[in-house]
């Protein structure tokens, strides 16, 4: 298997839920449950790979507050060498609602200083060279989306892929987040976009669309995936042909991380040199798993991966 990285946002998830109908200021109201979580798009594909018993690196940073230490326990020896800054760590409040869906209250905390370098000082580019490494929440990482170029061009001096999932911009899809985005897709070699990310980034109407004009985007041979919620994914191989998985009806939980884990499902696959049909169902199976059952749960990793 091929080697696997992640480089991101790890914070702090608190999930409370149900409510509806949303409540009127000044009043309170009870919900069903509530659970404290790691949270952030590296923290979700990270607790994937781990359940899943997948071997794997991930970059981030943490705050120097209790929750910081608390996330360095929750990932042990993985988090030993990440940088540690003087904020308090970034909290994710995420009020879940009946049918599924969810609205976050963020702060912008310890993430917005994890820089290039403090990446570097955490991954071994000759550890990682021939794998993939998944570079996501670029929206909330300030310094790190500054000098993207040098963590390109560092992948590329190590043979490593990189595979984006930007997330969608907190002040949505402005021109300079469009062009933003575009230029690291021309030096990424697998992306991982929503539907309403693609289908808002390219302009197009539909999926598919939205997915061949992303691929246009990028060097030649790249893969594109448009995650599409219940309706499953569809991807685009290296010879832009079309393949897609179906999502299987579940009774929805909660979705907070479902692409994330997605991400971690498709990725450990594709590690695997599974075809690109393959590495579509076994993200769209261990999304559909995390979704539907609390505590959330994962699928199972493919036959054959060794681990």
């Amino acid at each position: 298997m091929k080697p696997l990285a992640v480089i991101g946002n790890v914070n702090v998830d608190l999930i409370m839920g149900p409510a509806s109908p949303w409540p009127q200021p000044g009043t309170e109201i009870l919900v069903d449950h509530s659970e404290v979580r790691v949270g952030g798009s590296a923290g979700n594909t990270a607790l994937a790979w781990r359940a899943c018993g997948h071997d794997f690196k991930i970059a981030a940073n943490l705050g120097t507050d209790h929750f910081g230490r608390w996330l360095a326990e929750e990932f042990g020896p993985l988090a030993s060498n990440w940088p540690r800054c003087d904020e308090e760590t970034t909290l994710s409040v995420g009020i879940t609602h009946p049918d599924g869906e969810r609205t976050f209250f963020t702060t912008k905390g310890h993430l917005p200083h994890f820089s290039t370098n403090d990446v570097l000082c955490v991954l071994d580019g000759e550890q990682l060279s021939g794998g993939y490494a998944l570079i996501c929440g670029s929206f909330l990482m300030d310094a790190l989306t500054r000098d993207y170029d040098a963590l390109f061009d560092w992948a590329e001096a190590h043979d490593i892929s990189i595979a984006l999932d930007t997330g969608w911009p907190l002040n949505g899809w402005t021109q300079a987040n469009c062009q933003a985005t575009i230029s690291w897709l021309k030096r990424s070699r697998v992306a991982l976009m929503n539907e309403i990310e693609a289908t808002t980034l390219t302009a197009e109407q539909d999926a598919l669309k939205a997915a061949k004009a992303l691929q246009v985007m990028m060097p030649q041979g790249s893969i594109v995936v448009v995650k599409c919620g219940p309706e499953g994914a569809i991807g685009l191989d290296a010879n832009g042909s079309l393949h897609s998985a179906k999502a299987p009806k579940v009774t929805v939980i909660d979705t907070i991380g479902a692409g994330d884990v997605f991400n971690a499902g498709f990725l450990a696959a594709l590690a695997a040199d599974e075809p690109i049909d393959r590495c579509l169902a076994a993200g769209v199976a261990i999304a559909s798993r995390a979704i539907s059952t609390h505590p959330r749960t994962y699928a199972m990793p493919l036959e054959g991966d060794g681990q």
